[in-house]
């Protein structure tokens, strides 16, 4: 029987030992142990759910607005602004500090809120570029279109409810209840120190508003009635002359409209009567 034929090799065959094809123990535990952290951290990531995008909304949430500008006039831009892209069914704003430079716009539907929001995101008004999200809740104008009338009242009703809570949890509002609380159990409430008392202070005669009464001064002691009366007769619409038996250097003229007494005013204030003492001529105080 012929003997096998041996495979020849040449220069370029590799020799193996034994040696060079025994693993490291080390490597085995290694490599089994960062396959093992891979699969586990592609099983997370697998079942780690999506965070959730931005819950939509029909009514916009307005931060960063410029609250230097007086709030008739920013709801009315805010409403001339947003109506380019649907129907505005309200915008609401408040003067209170926690609302300030706040807004929320309403649409008739989640389809105009979101294309507005993204067409005037960061829209610099007024100096000052907006930062508007969805609200969270729905306002009373999206749920009076929307809803049906018990579910309107039920949400009227809540919000009515949510309101006096916020109200009640105010910090200012608790210290002021706390205050009371102490006032009725006997405290006594610190006396602020009394301030010095201001003079009352009375507007010159000459800058009186117009009346139809005049106020005369500086009258000779020994004058009559019917010698005012045919001075100031000289002007249309005289009602009456009334002496003060008093105090006979003053009287009152009245006219029937401040038009007449004006002209009679101007005419005689500073007349001489006598030829020494110039009368004053003002209007009365009302």
């Amino acid at each position: 029987m012929a003997e096998p034929e041996t495979m020849a090799t040449n220069s370029h065959d590799i020799k193996l030992d034994e040696k060079d094809i025994k693993l490291d123990e080390d490597d085995i535990v290694r490599d089994a142990s960062e396959t093992k952290e891979n699969a586990k951290k592609e099983d997370e990531d697998e079942e780690k759910p999506e965070e959730p995008e931005e819950s939509a909304s029909e009514t916009l949430y307005i931060q960063n607005l410029n609250d230097k500008v007086k709030l008739i006039y920013m709801k009315a831009t805010l409403n001339n602004l947003f109506r380019h892209f649907g129907k505005v069914l309200d915008v609401v704003a408040h003067h209170n500090i926690r609302m300030r430079g706040q807004a929320f716009v309403s649409f008739a539907n989640v389809e105009t809120a979101k294309k507005a929001m993204k067409e005037v995101q960061k829209f610099p008004l007024y100096g000052k570029p907006m930062q508007i999200s969805f609200s969270k809740t729905r306002s009373e104008a999206v749920m009076k279109l929307l809803a049906s009338t018990d579910e309107f009242d039920a949400f009227h009703e809540e919000r009515i409810k949510r309101k006096k809570r916020s109200r009640w949890d105010n910090p200012i509002k608790k210290k002021l209840r706390l205050k009371k609380r102490a006032l009725a159990a006997g405290a006594q409430a610190e006396a602020p120190a009394p301030g010095p008392k201001r003079p009352a202070v009375l507007m010159p005669d000459e800058y009186l508003p117009p009346n139809k009464i005049l106020f005369i001064q500086n009258l000779p002691l020994d004058i009559t009635k019917e010698v005012l009366t045919s001075l100031f007769s000289q002007f249309e619409n005289l009602y009456e002359v009334r002496m003060i038996p008093t105090k006979k250097d003053i009287a009152f003229v009245e006219y029937g409209d401040e038009t007449s007494a004006t002209v009679a005013k101007e005419a005689l204030h500073n007349y001489k009567l006598d030829n020494e003492t110039k009368l004053k001529v003002t209007y009365a105080r009302k």
